[in-house]
Formats: C-alpha cells, sequence, structure tokens
C-alpha cells in the first residue's frame, strides 16, 4: 500500500488555516450569544413595559369605576373659572413605583371623560417610554379653583404650621405648570418661614421632572382644589378627603380595632427594621430628601423598646423578641453606669450627662418586659435606677432635680423639661407595684402633691396622666383620682381642636380613661364625676384617633416624598418636614395601644351617654 505523505510546510499550513477557523467559529459563537441576550433584555424590557402598560391600565379602569359610577359627580365639581374663561376640566395622574417620587401628569378637557383621557393617555405613555413600574396610581379631579395674585399667598399661608397649606397651584390659566398640593409640600415647595414660593426650588423640580422652569413667579396664580381616588398595589380603591386637615388621605369611616391593630403592626415593623445589628436604632429620616437623622437619643431608644414590647404584647410576633433583647443590651452594655452598688444611672453618652428621664423610661421599659416575659433577670437593675430617681428628688418637697454631670454626677441642669417629672413618677409607682417597697411609692406620692400644689394639669403632660393612673392604682384617694380627671378635663377644648396630630394627646386621654374606668367599675366615690364631662371625654377620644391618623403615612401621602418605600405606613410629624422619628413613632403607637386595648369599653360608654 503507498503512504500519503504531507510535508512540514502543508501541515503548518493547515493548522494555521484550522485555528483560523476555529477563532472565527468562536466569533460567530459569542456574536450568537451576545444577540441572544440583547434579544433576551429587549424581549423582557418590552415585556415588562406591555406589564407595566397594562398593570396601569386595569387600574385605570378600576379608579374609573369609582370615578364614573357616581353620576352627580361631573355636576358637582366646580367649573367657575376665574375671569370667564371657558368652562374646562382637569385631571391629574401621579403613578410611583414605591421606590421614587411620584411622576405626575395633568390633562385637560371640555367634559371631564376628555381630561381624564387625556390624562391617563399621557401618562401611559410615559410608562411605556420609561418602562415605569406603577405600583401606586392616583387620580386627582380639580373640583375648585381660586384666582390671586401672587403677593398675596402670604396671606394664605401666614400663621399656617409648615406643610399646612392644602391647595395646588397652577402658575397659568392653562394649568401647563400646575403642582397638586402634595409635589408642593413634599417637595419644600413653599417656604413657611417667608411665606412665599420657593422660585429656585420649584425650578429643580420641574427640572428633575422633564417639566418646563419659570423665569419668575406669574403674577396671576390659580389655587385650586382636589377630589382624589388611590389605588394601592392590592388594586384596591380608596376614594380620598377633600376636607382641609384631612386632605388627600383615604377615607376610613370608623377607626375600630381592626384599623388600629394594623397601624400598630406596620408602624413596630417599622420600628423592628429600624435596629441595627448592635442593637441601636436607626434615629429617623427626613423623609422630604431621605435624610437620615444622625442624632440619637438614649431616652428616646429606651421608650422606643416599650412601643416594640407592647406591639409583641398585641400581636404576639415573635420575629420581635432577638429585636427587643438587642435593644436592651445596646442600654444596658453601653448605657449604664453604676457610681454606687445600690444606685444605677441612664448615661447620655453624647452629652454626658444623667437624666432623670432616663433613667424612669428605662425602669417602665423594664418592668414591662419582665411582666410579659415572666422573668425577673432586670429586677435589681430596676431598683438601682429607682434609687437613682430618689437621689433626684427633694424629699420634702417632691420636687425632681433633673440633670447631672457625668462622670463626677454633680448637679448640671435643675430644671430641663417637665415630661421628666411625670415619667419618675410613673417609673416610681410601677417599681413599686413590682417590687412592693414603700420607698418608691411614698416618694410617688410626694411628686404627686407636688403635682397638684403647682396645678400642673397646664402642661398638658401625658406623663403626668400615666404617672397618675399608676398611683390610684395604690393609693386610691380622691385627691389622686380629681387631679387625674382634671389633667383631661381642663384641657379637652385645646386636644379636641389642635391641628396637628399632635401625637401624645391621645396617650394622655387613654391614660385618663383606664383611671376614669377604674373610678367607675369600683364605684368609687370622687365628687369631682358630677363636674367631669364624660360624654365630651369620650368624643374627644374618638376625635383625636381619627385625626391622628393624618400623622400616618398612608402610600397617598408617601408617594410624593423622595424614598416612599422607606418611610411608608408608619407615623410621621407633618409639621416638621414629614419627620420620622422612633419617638414619634413610639408616641402614635402608645395612644393607639391603649386605644386597641380599651376600644370595647369606649364602645360601651359611647353608647351608653349617647
Amino acid at each position: 500500500m503507498g503512504r500519503f505523505l504531507v510535508s512540514k510546510k502543508d501541515t503548518a499550513k493547515l493548522k494555521a488555516e484550522i485555528a483560523k477557523k476555529g477563532k472565527r467559529n468562536i466569533f460567530y459563537m459569542v456574536a450568537i450569544v451576545l444577540l441572544a441576550i440583547v434579544t433576551f433584555f429587549a424581549a423582557a424590557i418590552l415585556w415588562f413595559s406591555n406589564d407595566f402598560k397594562q398593570q396601569f391600565e386595569q387600574k385605570v379602569v378600576l379608579l374609573e369605576e369609582k370615578v364614573f359610577s357616581d353620576p352627580d359627580l361631573e355636576g358637582e365639581i366646580n367649573k367657575s373659572w376665574p375671569d370667564g374663561e371657558n368652562t374646562k376640566y382637569v385631571v391629574f395622574f401621579s403613578v410611583c413605583d414605591t421606590h421614587n417620587r411620584a411622576t405626575v401628569m395633568n390633562g385637560t378637557g371640555p367634559t371631564l371623560r376628555e381630561a381624564w383621557d387625556n390624562a391617563a393617555g399621557e401618562t401611559k405613555k410615559f410608562i411605556i417610554k420609561s418602562n415605569y413600574n406603577p405600583v401606586w396610581v392616583k387620580a386627582d379631579i380639580v373640583n375648585a379653583t381660586e384666582k390671586i395674585d401672587s403677593a398675596d399667598i402670604g396671606k394664605k399661608t401666614k400663621d399656617l404650621y409648615d406643610n399646612f397649606f392644602r391647595q395646588g397651584i397652577a402658575f397659568d390659566d392653562s394649568f401647563n405648570t400646575a403642582l397638586l398640593e402634595a409635589e408642593i409640600n413634599g417637595n419644600k415647595i413653599i417656604n413657611y418661614d417667608k411665606n412665599k414660593i420657593d422660585l429656585e426650588i420649584l425650578n429643580k423640580y420641574l427640572k428633575e421632572y422633564n417639566r418646563p422652569g419659570l423665569a419668575e413667579i406669574p403674577k396671576d396664580l390659580i389655587l385650586f382644589s382636589c377630589q382624589g381616588y388611590f389605588c394601592d398595589d392590592t388594586n384596591t380603591v380608596y376614594e380620598l378627603y377633600t376636607d382641609d386637615l384631612d386632605y388627600g388621605r383615604r377615607k376610613v369611616d370608623v377607626v375600630d380595632k381592626a384599623v388600629v391593630k394594623d397601624l400598630i403592626y406596620t408602624s413596630s415593623q417599622f420600628l423592628a427594621n429600624s435596629v441595627r445589628e448592635d442593637g441601636k436604632f436607626i434615629y429617623g429620616y427626613y423623609p422630604t430628601y431621605d435624610k437620615e437623622l444622625q442624632d440619637y437619643n438614649i431616652l428616646r431608644h429606651t421608650g422606643t423598646i416599650w412601643s416594640l414590647i407592647a406591639q409583641y404584647k398585641t400581636t404576639g410576633d415573635e420575629t420581635l423578641v432577638p429585636k427587643i433583647e438587642s435593644t436592651i443590651n445596646y442600654l444596658i452594655n453601653g448605657a449604664i453606669e453604676y457610681p454606687k452598688d445600690d444606685i444605677a444611672y441612664v448615661i447620655e453618652r453624647k452629652s454626658d450627662e444623667v437624666k432623670l428621664g432616663g433613667n424612669a423610661v428605662a425602669i417602665i421599659m423594664l418592668i414591662d418586659y419582665m411582666d410579659e416575659f415572666e422573668t425577673d433577670k432586670y429586677k435589681d437593675l430596676a431598683v438601682k435606677l429607682g434609687n437613682g430617681i430618689l437621689e433626684l428628688q427633694d424629699p420634702q418637697t417632691g420636687k425632681y432635680y433633673h440633670v447631672l454631670n457625668y462622670q463626677d454626677y454633680s448637679k448640671k441642669e435643675e430644671t430641663r423639661t417637665v415630661y421628666y417629672d411625670g415619667e419618675a413618677t410613673f417609673a416610681l409607682a410601677k417599681l413599686y407595684g413590682y417590687v412592693k417597697d414603700e420607698k418608691f411609692l411614698k416618694a410617688a406620692q410626694k411628686a404627686a402633691d407636688y403635682f397638684i400644689a403647682n396645678d400642673y394639669t397646664v402642661h398638658r403632660d401625658h406623663w403626668v396622666a400615666y404617672s397618675m393612673n399608676e398611683i390610684t392604682k395604690y393609693v386610691p384617694e380622691e385627691r389622686y383620682f380629681e387631679f387625674a380627671l382634671k389633667n383631661a378635663q381642663n384641657n379637652l377644648d385645646k386636644i379636641y381642636n389642635q391641628k396637628t396630630s399632635y401625637h401624645t394627646y391621645l396617650e394622655l386621654l387613654m391614660a385618663t380613661f383606664e383611671t376614669f374606668d377604674r373610678i367607675k367599675e369600683n364605684k368609687i366615690q370622687v365628687a369631682y364625676l358630677q363636674e367631669f364631662n364624660q360624654q365630651k371625654f369620650i368624643e374627644t377620644i374618638y376625635h383625636r384617633a381619627r385625626h391622628q391618623l393624618n400623622g400616618y403615612l398612608y402610600p397617598e401621602y408617601a408617594m410624593y416624598l423622595k424614598n416612599p418605600a422607606r418611610i411608608v405606613n408608619t407615623f410621621c410629624v407633618r409639621h416638621d418636614g414629614y419627620r420620622v422619628r422612633i419617638d414619634d413613632v413610639q408616641h402614635f403607637m402608645g395612644g393607639y395601644y391603649s386605644y386597641y386595648k380599651y376600644y370595647d369599653k369606649l364602645e360601651n360608654y359611647r353608647n351608653t351617654s349617647a
């Protein structure tokens, strides 16, 4: 047989050809893979875009069912425009993906339907173009307008709390540049200190959302209000209030146990999620710009733990237990010192001081923890903290000294805040109930006598209400019951009419309610009951429970702040930049927890007095 001979040169040439083809094949393979990836992502984007479009369309249909099912709505909407302008309707759509501030668009038309369709059409274009996920959708229909000179905007905002101006502003008659009330307040576009529109912030906001800016504030402005409707992530539609203080919030017919339990649960989840690995809380946020608060206060830390314990009592949620434990450990390991073997103080490290209230709230919290978890592991510490309070009280007058220096425990400040007095007295009475040492009860009584002699009702202090409720459990003397009732009665008008959601007022009312209920149930003779306005007292409780919902960041409020998901479904202080701080949440929860606990009794009293 012959042999097929190939030269070395031919072999090298063949190898080169194979290598060249191999590289070409690899290139083709890489190109095919890249094309497949690009195709996949393009398809995915298209799929998501279509999905988001369909999601928006579905929500619009649900909103339409609510809006256009009312045959009188179009006729009820205020169509009298300034200066004889042609009748028109204006509709706004706000869409939010929960992680960014809502995007808002509007549409106008000679009928409500045309205005609605124009606004929905513009919003749908945005969703498709931006591949935007409309988790929350809100529709606002302009129902009243008022033309004013821009120089008079200060008259509208004068004497208002920050963020309490509750109208939208259109900067032209055609509503080409127009902002909802929530956009204005959610972005600090009104400067409440100077009572004017901040043009720089306005233009910054308009630019961020690709809307034309303004060279100046025009001479004429149109103020407007809206009837709003909100569709959430579960496709539930809520009609929103149009009333001044409730404006823009979902309608809640009855603030019952189910409503309140949800408030407590979501707010406590916010607190639980704020616990860091070391047991320290994230102190809070200014949501307008998603700015984390860098300050810290160990007293507020301790009070917040108390709220988590209350939440555990309400729901039995076991996931809260490790959070509670770690926050207590942070307090004990990092903030408690022992100047003597039998005395302990809570130390505020940032200012190197001992605050009367720090010891007090720690005692209150630790005893509630031990009661709930059936342990006495913090009993000795609670007693030592109580001894620390006694060191700060004048045994003759019952008056407290408020602040010491750390580390030498010298006197620093005789009076810091009236709240410390009530906190300390509540703590002493509560400590007596736990350890039955008469010295703590006698000290609490001395303080209560000081409150009565100096008419502490003028302070409208919830901690005084807590302290009197606790003392009367062990010393059911008429003067203490009378003072407890007066602490509420003397302040009912102020509490009822308070425009802010002032979170401690419900706490004051509910602590007093517990005292009042004990008087009634045990038939304790208190002559002041003849003067006590039971019906007004009960109705004020219901009113505050409803009104304080304006301090809760429902999605329809949160969607206009910078990072809605971070602060939604918890409590805020609207007039301080929507501030969300752990102690704000604590006090809201404290009032609502007691309201939830005694709701059935409240209903009985309400029905009896009706």
